[in-house]
Formats: C-alpha cells, sequence, structure tokens
C-alpha cells in the first residue's frame, strides 16, 4: 500500500525577538508576496481624504506660494529697472520702479511671465508635501479619478453653466472701472496671450491641489467637510480680490466659482471633477480673451487702458 506524496515544505524564517518560525507556503506561496509584486494586482487604496500631511504643512504650502507670487515678479523686473537706468542707490528708486511699471509694457509683461516659474515651483511644494518627498504616489493620494467617462461630460457641463452664471453675475453687479487683471490684460497682445495660456496650462492645476487638494484635505479631517468648505471658500475669493477690485460683480463670479468646487470635492471626495470643472471655466475665458482684440476690429471697442503694475500694493506698502 502506498501513501500520497507529501507537498514539499518551504519554510520562510520571520525573525522577531530573537525567535523563529517556519511557515508553510505549499498551499499558496504567492500570498505571502508583496501586494504589488507582479502585473494585473490593484495597487493599495488611498483615501483623499485621510492625508498623510497635516494643516501646519498645507498653511507652509499656501503661504509660500503666496511668497512666490510676490517675489518672483520682482526678480523679473529688477534686471530689467537696472537695464533702464534705474539703481538702488537712487533716493526715488522705488518711486521711478512704479511708474516704469505702471507705463512700460515690457514691464508689465515680465511680471506676468514670472507666474509661470511661481507656478511650477508651487507644484513641486505641492508634490513634496503630498508624496512625502516621493515616498507616495502622488495623482492617487490627491484624489485624482473618476468614475467613468459620462461622469466627465457631467462636469464639462457644470464647469460652461457656472461659466454662464458667473459671466451673468459679473455683469449685472460690474463696474465701469477697469479691474487690476483687465488693465493688464489690455496693456499688450503678448500679456493678453500669455494670461489666457496660463488660465489653462497651470492656474487650473495650481490652485485645485492647492486649495481643494493639500488644503482641504487636512480642514476636513481636523474641523470636518462644513468648516473646511467654509475656509477654503473664504481663502480662495480673498487671494482674487486685488486681482478683481473694484468689481464686485467679478468678485462674486469667483466666490461662485469657489463655492461650485469646494462643494463638489466635498461631495464626490475626489479631485479631478474640480480640476475638469475650473479647467473648463478658464478655457471659456482663455477662448474669449485671446478671440476679443479680432472682434473688436468688427464691432465697437472700448478705450485702451494703462497697466496695471502687479506688486503695486506692496510698493505702497513700503514706500
Amino acid at each position: 500500500m502506498t501513501t500520497a506524496k507529501q507537498p514539499h515544505k518551504l519554510p520562510l524564517i520571520v525573525f522577531n525577538s530573537n525567535e523563529a518560525a517556519a511557515i508553510d507556503l505549499a498551499d499558496d506561496p504567492k500570498s505571502y508576496l508583496p501586494r504589488d509584486f507582479g502585473a494585473g494586482v490593484p495597487p493599495p487604496v488611498v483615501n483623499a481624504d485621510d492625508p498623510a500631511w497635516g494643516v501646519g504643512s498645507a498653511f507652509f504650502v499656501w503661504i509660500a506660494s503666496m511668497v512666490l507670487i510676490v517675489v518672483m515678479p520682482l526678480l523679473f523686473l529688477l534686471p530689467y529697472a537696472s537695464s533702464k537706468g534705474l539703481h538702488t542707490s537712487d533716493p526715488n528708486y522705488v518711486k521711478a520702479l512704479a511708474v516704469l511699471a505702471l507705463n512700460d509694457r515690457t514691464a508689465v509683461l515680465l511680471q506676468v511671465v514670472a507666474l509661470l516659474p511661481s507656478h511650477l515651483l508651487t507644484l513641486v511644494l505641492i508634490w513634496a508635501v503630498v508624496t512625502r518627498f516621493g515616498q507616495k504616489p502622488f495623482w492617487r493620494t490627491i484624489g485624482w479619478s473618476w468614475s467613468g467617462k459620462l461622469e466627465i461630460w457631467l462636469w464639462v457641463a457644470l464647469g460652461v453653466g457656472l461659466f454662464i452664471v458667473g459671466s451673468t453675475l459679473a455683469w449685472v453687479l460690474g463696474s465701469a472701472k477697469p479691474t487690476q487683471l483687465e488693465q493688464i490684460i489690455n496693456s499688450s497682445l503678448a500679456a493678453r496671450y500669455t494670461i489666457s495660456l496660463l488660465a489653462v496650462a497651470t492656474a487650473p492645476f495650481v490652485e485645485e491641489f492647492m486649495y481643494r487638494g493639500v488644503l482641504y484635505a487636512p480642514l476636513q479631517k481636523l474641523a470636518g467637510a462644513p468648516a473646511a468648505v467654509c475656509l477654503v471658500l473664504a481663502l480662495f475669493t480673498i487671494i482674487h480680490v486685488p486681482q478683481y477690485w473694484p468689481n464686485a460683480g467679478v468678485i462674486a463670479a469667483v466666490a461662485l466659482l469657489s463655492i461650485a468646487l469646494t462643494l463638489v470635492r466635498a461631495y464626490t471626495h475626489r479631485l479631478l471633477p474640480c480640476i475638469i470643472i475650473h479647467l473648463v471655466f478658464n478655457g471659456i475665458q482663455a477662448v474669449l480673451l485671446i478671440a476679443e482684440p479680432y472682434a473688436q476690429k468688427i464691432l465697437p471697442g472700448s478705450e485702451p487702458v494703462n497697466p496695471t503694475f502687479i506688486l503695486l500694493p506692496l510698493i505702497h506698502l513700503i514706500r
């Protein structure tokens, strides 16, 4: 009489506090391998509402992004001012710098171009905080996911709808006085095209990663979704006020966009829908900005306005 051959026992020695144990891997050896071993194994689930970073790290990145927006245009402007004969030893240097920035199209364009490295450096900071310097996956951790292709069209439609409602608010509550951003846009075609490009290529990603990603996630974990929605709404709206002052209609449209985006983030627990909505909203604006000079050749246009210095509020503070 023969007996069935016993399966080979493959021991795995696990050292723990100087003790060893043999584990039988004969039944399913692969079950003891890492989850990311081999193809077809799903990645571990990442909860975008349970971030590894805290409120302190989030506000550090936010403050750093504000500093970059102020300092980077200045770094671009100062060498140009020097080439125009302005020197820091001049007792009227600050005033002369402001005059140059207000009246020189190249100076205005340099400040607009400086927003690109500001955005890129902000993205680097966001990546460092979200991934803990590469230890975690960025896209899944930040909330880059969707439930289906049809859902994307829902967010596209919402972006179009928000633009229509926001434009109506800006028209009803608007002011005849041009905003700071409008003055910069009308300073030159190069500034207009650069702002249009940034509005689509970087601004939606930087702002959503920052506000509905880095800031919202730890705030809702600490204080709950309602408090996080209110705080993110306030921060997002406040930083846009200098750009659109004194046009209450445009500020109201920005507040509406912020409310919608933050509520979508709270409802879906994901960031990708917010980016799609913001991208569509800004994309329509960019197309209209680029088309406006050509439309003015056919339709009556408005009087040109003088460019506005992006750092003018800062100059008022240090004068």
